[in-house]
C-alpha cells in the first residue's frame, strides 16, 4: 500500500484555523494550539447565540406592543387574550413593528381585542361555529 503524506492537509487545515483567529488577542490568534480552543469556543458561542437572538427579539416585541397597549388603555397580557379571543392571528414582530410605524392601526386592534371593534353580530356566528360552547381550549378550536 503507498504511503500516506499527511502534511499538506495538516498545514491547510493549521492556515485556516489562523485565519480564523485574525484579531484575537496575544497567543490566541498567532499559536495553533491557542487559536484552535479560542475558535472552536467562537463556534460554540455563535452556536448558543443564534438561538438566543431569537428570544432577545421576541422580548423586545413584547417590550414594544406592552408600551404601545398601555398608551392605549390595556395590559399586554389582556390585550393578547383580547386578540386570542377575537380570533386575530398577527404574530408579535407584526404587532410591534405596527405599535411603532402605525399606532392608529394598532389602537383599531386594541379596540378589537376589548370587544369593541367589528360587528357584533359576526362575531356571535364565530363563536357560535366555533365548535362545543364549553369551556377548556384555545379559541378557534373546533369539537369537530
Amino acid at each position: 500500500m503507498a504511503r500516506v503524506k499527511r502534511a499538506v492537509h495538516s498545514k491547510k487545515h493549521r492556515r485556516a484555523v489562523l485565519e480564523r483567529a485574525q484579531g484575537y488577542y496575544g497567543n490566541k490568534s498567532r499559536s495553533f494550539r491557542a487559536a484552535n480552543e479560542q475558535v472552536m469556543r467562537s463556534l460554540q458561542y455563535a452556536y448558543r447565540d443564534r438561538r438566543a437572538r431569537k428570544g432577545d427579539f421576541r422580548q423586545l416585541w413584547i417590550q414594544r406592543i406592552n408600551a404601545a397597549a398601555r398608551m392605549n388603555g390595556m395590559s399586554y397580557s389582556r390585550f393578547i387574550a383580547g386578540l386570542r379571543e377575537a380570533e386575530v392571528e398577527v404574530d408579535r414582530k407584526i404587532l410591534a413593528d405596527l405599535a411603532v410605524s402605525e399606532p392608529e392601526a394598532f389602537a383599531s386592534l386594541v379596540r378589537l381585542a376589548r370587544g369593541g371593534g367589528g360587528d357584533p353580530a359576526n362575531r356571535r356566528v364565530g363563536e357560535a361555529a366555533g365548535g362545543t360552547g364549553g369551556g377548556g381550549g384555545k379559541a378557534g378550536e373546533g369539537g369537530s
